[in-house]
C-alpha cells in the first residue's frame, strides 16, 4: 500500500518533498492508517486534534490516545477542546455542521501560523461514495455528484485511492493501534445509515456497487469540466463587480436556456437554494425593490440587474471621525489629505474625486456616515437646498449604491457626497485663505 500511496500523492501533485501536512488525526483508523503511511514514506507532517466533547469519556479517551502516540513518536501535535453544542446554537447550525467549521477553522489558523502547507484528512474511496449519495439526497447540483475530490484548496485527501476493507487489512498486517468511534454504528446520522444500511442493501442488489459507483463518480468529474467551461463563460458575461457588490442582467439572463440550470450555478455561490432562487426567477418581471436573504448574502431586484451583497455583520462602525491634523484616511475609504496656503496656483478641479473646500467654514472633527433619512445638502452650483435621496434618485442609484455611498459632514452638514458633489457653501472663493484638499483614491 506504501507505494501505491506515493504513487497517489504523486500523479496527483498533492505535495511536494519539501513540504510539511497538517494530518487530522481523530486516533480512528483511517486517520491512523493515514500517519502510519506518511511516517514509513518519510514525509514531513504534525498531527491535529479536536476534542468535540460530544461522545462523553470516549471523546478524552480518544484525545488522550493521540497525544501519547505523537508523544511516542516525537511527532509535533496541536490539540483543542470545542464546545461544539454551544456553538451549535448560538449559530443555528446543524451538530454536522458546527463540528466541521469548527475544525476547519481551526486548521486554516494553524497552516497560517505554523507555514504547514496543507491540511490532510484520512477520507477513502468509501467516503467518497457515501459523500456521493448525501449530496444526491441534499441536492447540490453536478458540483456534488464527484465525491471527495482528490484535493480543494488547501485540504488534501492522500487516501482515496483505497477503500475500507484495504485499510483495515493494511492495519492488521503492520499492527497499528487505534480507537473505535462507538457513534460510527449509529444510525441517527446521514452518512451512518448510507454506510450501514443503504450500499449493504445496494450490494444486495449489485455486488459491484462500489465499483460501478467510482467509476461513475469519475465520469461526473469530466463531465463537470465541461460543464464548468461553460457556466464560467457564460458568468463573466452576465457579472458586473461594483464596489461592495456585484449586478447581473435580468435581460441577459432570460436569454440563457436553460435558466434554471445558470440561476441555480450563479447564486448557489451566494448560499442561496433552490427555494429562493425559484422565488427570484419569479420576482423577474415585478416591480423592483423586493430583496432575498440567504445566509451569507442579500439580493435585490432592482430595475434592470439582480444586485447582491454580503449580508452585513452587526456591530460594524458606520461613522468615522477625521481630525484636522490628518493627513489620510484608510479605512473605511482611503483619502489622501492635505491643506494648502499658496493659493495662487490654485484651480478649481473638475474630477469627481477630488474636494477642495474654504478651512475657515469647517469644524473638526469631521465625520464620514452613510445617509440618513431626511439628510440634505446644497449642491455646488446650486442656490437651492436638495434631499440626498433626490439627488440618489437623479444619480439613478440602486438601493446598495445608496447604502454604499459615504458623506463627509462638517457639524452635521453635509459637505461632500464622496466621489460626486460637494457643498455650494463650503466652496472655496476669492475670500478663501486656507484650502482643505481631500482626494478620493479609487
Amino acid at each position: 500500500m506504501i507505494k501505491e500511496f506515493q504513487k497517489f500523492i504523486t500523479d496527483n501533485n498533492l505535495f511536494s518533498d519539501d513540504d510539511t501536512i497538517l494530518l487530522a488525526v481523530s486516533g480512528g483508523i483511517d486517520s491512523m492508517v493515514m500517519c502510519h503511511l506518511f511516517k514509513e514514506s518519510g514525509y514531513k507532517f504534525a498531527i491535529a486534534h479536536c476534542n468535540f466533547h460530544l461522545r462523553e469519556e470516549e471523546s478524552n479517551r480518544d484525545a488522550e490516545f493521540v497525544t501519547k502516540y505523537a508523544k511516542e513518536n516525537k511527532i509535533k501535535l496541536h490539540k483543542i477542546d470545542f464546545d461544539t453544542y454551544g456553538y451549535m446554537h448560538k449559530n443555528n447550525k446543524s451538530l454536522e455542521m458546527a463540528a466541521r467549521e469548527l475544525r476547519y477553522n481551526w486548521f486554516y489558523s494553524l497552516l497560517d501560523e505554523f507555514n504547514y502547507a496543507f491540511v490532510a484528512t484520512g477520507h477513502h474511496a468509501d467516503d467518497s461514495i457515501e459523500t456521493f449519495f448525501i449530496n444526491l439526497i441534499r441536492g447540490t447540483g453536478i458540483a456534488g455528484l464527484h465525491g471527495i475530490l482528490e484535493k480543494v484548496n488547501r485540504v488534501i485527501h492522500p487516501l482515496l485511492f483505497t477503500n475500507r476493507d484495504e485499510i483495515k487489512e493494511y492495519r492488521e498486517q503492520n499492527n497499528i493501534s487505534f480507537v473505535e468511534d462507538s457513534t460510527n454504528n449509529e444510525n441517527k446520522y446521514t452518512r451512518n445509515r448510507i454506510r450501514n444500511q443503504l450500499i449493504p442493501l445496494l450490494k444486495d442488489i449489485s455486488p459491484s456497487i462500489n465499483r460501478t459507483i467510482l467509476k461513475e463518480i469519475e465520469r461526473f468529474k469530466e463531465t463537470e469540466k465541461i460543464f464548468r467551461s461553460i457556466i464560467d463563460r457564460e458568468k463573466s458575461n452576465l457579472i458586473e463587480r461594483e464596489e461592495g457588490y456585484i449586478k447581473i442582467s435580468i435581460e441577459k439572463l432570460k436569454k440563457l436556456e436553460p435558466i434554471n440550470i445558470y440561476l441555480y450555478e450563479i447564486l448557489s455561490e451566494f448560499d442561496f437554494n433552490e427555494s429562493s432562487i425559484s422565488s427570484i426567477k419569479e420576482a423577474f418581471d415585478e416591480t423592483s425593490g423586493k430583496q432575498f436573504f440567504s445566509e451569507t448574502h442579500r439580493l435585490i431586484k432592482d430595475r434592470h440587474y439582480l444586485l447582491i451583497a454580503p449580508i452585513k455583520k452587526e456591530g460594524l462602525v458606520e461613522e468615522y471621525s477625521i481630525q484636522e491634523e490628518q493627513t489620510k484616511l484608510i479605512n473605511p475609504i482611503n483619502i489622501q489629505i492635505e491643506t494648502l496656503k499658496d493659493l495662487s496656483f490654485i484651480k478649481i478641479p473638475k474630477e469627481k474625486n477630488i474636494a477642495m473646500f474654504d478651512l475657515d467654514k469647517l469644524s473638526f472633527p469631521l465625520t464620514l456616515r452613510k445617509w440618513r433619512n431626511g439628510d440634505a445638502f446644497f449642491p455646488y452650483g446650486m442656490k437651492t437646498e436638495k434631499k440626498i435621496s433626490d439627488f440618489y434618485r437623479d444619480l439613478k442609484y440602486s438601493l446598495i449604491d445608496k447604502e454604499t455611498q459615504w458623506l463627509l459632514c462638517s457639524e452635521g452638514n453635509i459637505i461632500w457626497v464622496v466621489g460626486q458633489r460637494i457643498d455650494e457653501r463650503y466652496k472655496i472663493t476669492n475670500k478663501t485663505k486656507n484650502i482643505y484638499k481631500l482626494e478620493l483614491d479609487e
